[in-house]
Parts: structure tokens; sequence; C-alpha cells
């Protein structure tokens, strides 16, 4: 079997140029993993940049649905308690809904509190 890594053992070729060799070796290796880290990333990239233009697409068309379902409630109420009153209805309700969500949120943003020591 032939040695895979091809050294001078008898003294042809000098320490100063086995070190060179290899550091030249290094960085040829360095530059190839890169190479191949980039080639990842690039196909990586593409297919996050796809699906973040579905999860685009789907979230326009959930909002729009949202649009309807709020419009419908509205038209709905009207036949109630009058189109200014449905509005009013529609909005408050949906306002009280953002706002225990936004405090939801906010509880989760402060830090647990630190044990007395």
């Amino acid at each position: 079997m032939a040695d895979p890594i091809p050294f001078a053992l008898d003294g042809e070729e000098s320490l100063t140029a086995v070190v060179g060799r290899l550091a030249g070796e290094t960085r040829a290796l360095a530059t190839a993993e890169i190479a191949v880290y980039k080639a990842k990333f690039g196909e990586t990239a593409t297919a996050y940049k796809s699906a973040a233009m579905f999860f685009a697409i789907a979230g326009v068309l959930a909002l729009a649905a949202l649009i309807a379902l709020l419009v419908g409630a509205i038209l709905t109420l009207a036949t109630l308690v009058g189109p200014g009153w449905a509005t009013a209805i529609v909005v408050l309700v949906v306002l009280a809904i953002a706002g225990a969500l936004a405090m939801v949120g906010k509880s989760k943003l402060k830090p647990e509190s630190e044990p007395a020591t």
C-alpha cells in the first residue's frame, strides 16, 4: 500500500520545506472548506428565500381574510344596532383583543425575578 502523504524521511527535503508545504496545503484546505460552506449557504439561502416568499403571500391572504371577517361582523351587527354602533363595537372588541395580546407579549419580555440571596 502506498503512503497517502508523501514524506521524505531520508533527509531529501528540509524541515523548512516541509513546514512551508504544510502551511500551503493548510491554506488550500481552508480555502476549499470555505468554498464548500459558501456553496451550502447559497443553496440554503435560496430555499429560505423561496419559503419566505410563500409565507409572505400566505400572511397577506390571511390578513385579507381577517379584514373580510371584520367587515362581515360589522354588516351583521349593523342590522341590529346600526352601522355606526356596529363599527364601534367591532373596533372596540378588536382593540381589546390586541391590547390583551400586547400585554401578554410584554409580560414575556420581562426578565424572570432573581432569587433573593
